[in-house]
């Protein structure tokens, strides 16, 4: 609203009295062992009764509490609304963070892509900064599941053991999409086992002749059973297969700090 009397001041006061709630606000969430009230002033570079009012109407809000110190923290309502909003953000814009420094660490495409019956389905899509040549992926695009990194990865969490396996491989004929294709139930048990064990998926050319990744599982809903799979897609003559699975614990630590 337009103050009527643009000579008052009052106008201008909110809005520096609601920066200076915002600046308190962000001061605490850098200090969780908490701040006491001098040293919050300092901080924000405000006088002390000033910082006081913006820290009682932050505790008024649930947004900041005082511990028997006499130190302010970030309160539990806070926290609430941080969290619940969070956990409410569809799955593909919490993980784009991640794909981006993926992409940007490696120069290549990276995936995150949830399994959907047969086939995986790409959800997101970060390409690198740079580079003339991508992946003609596309967000809502498919592939099935045997025959690409993120699906084996979630292949092998979806089916638990060798029997399962076999009853999944056969209940449609696998369909080949490169010479590097494994189709057979032997050799997608042998695989899928691999998996299980490594904790991460690798694609050699087996969906895509020239394009290799490695993937590993995104855990944003459950600490058992992922959500999805994050993969970091390469051109095989510019990024090989072994090096993309040398920097699997960088990736694994970068999809790590999702949770």
């Amino acid at each position: 609203m337009i103050d009527p009397n643009p000579e008052t001041p009052r106008g201008e006061d909110r809005l520096v009295g609601a920066d200076r709630v915002l600046v308190v606000l962000r001061v605490l969430a850098e200090r969780p062992e908490g701040i006491g009230l001098e040293e919050m002033a300092k901080a924000v570079d405000s006088p002390k009764p000033t910082v006081h009012r913006a820290l009682a109407a932050l505790r008024r809000a649930g947004f900041a509490v005082q511990d028997g110190r006499g130190r302010y923290l970030l309160g539990d309502e806070f926290l609430r609304l941080a969290f619940t909003h969070h956990e409410a953000r569809p799955d593909h814009v919490r993980i784009r963070p991640a794909l981006e420094r993926l992409a940007g660490r490696f120069g290549e495409t990276a995936h995150y892509a949830v399994l959907d019956g047969r086939e995986v389905v790409y959800r997101a899509k970060v390409d690198p900064p740079s580079g003339p040549v991508r992946l003609t992926s596309t967000v809502g695009g498919r592939n099935p599941a045997h025959s690409t990194g993120v699906g084996k990865l979630l292949l092998a969490w979806a089916l638990p053991d060798d029997a399962a396996v076999a009853a999944w491989a056969r209940e449609v004929a696998l369909e080949r999409r490169t010479p590097r294709t494994k189709v057979t139930v032997e050799e997608l048990c042998a695989e899928l086992a691999a998996v299980r064990e490594r904790g991460c998926a690798v694609d050699d050319q087996e969906n895509e002749v020239g394009v290799n990744c490695v993937a590993v599982p995104v855990f944003l809903t459950s600490a058992t059973t992922p959500s999805g799979a994050v993969s970091v897609s390469a051109l095989a003559y510019r990024t090989s297969l072994p090096s993309l699975v040398e920097a699997l614990p960088e990736i694994h630590a970068i999809v790590k700090e999702l949770r």
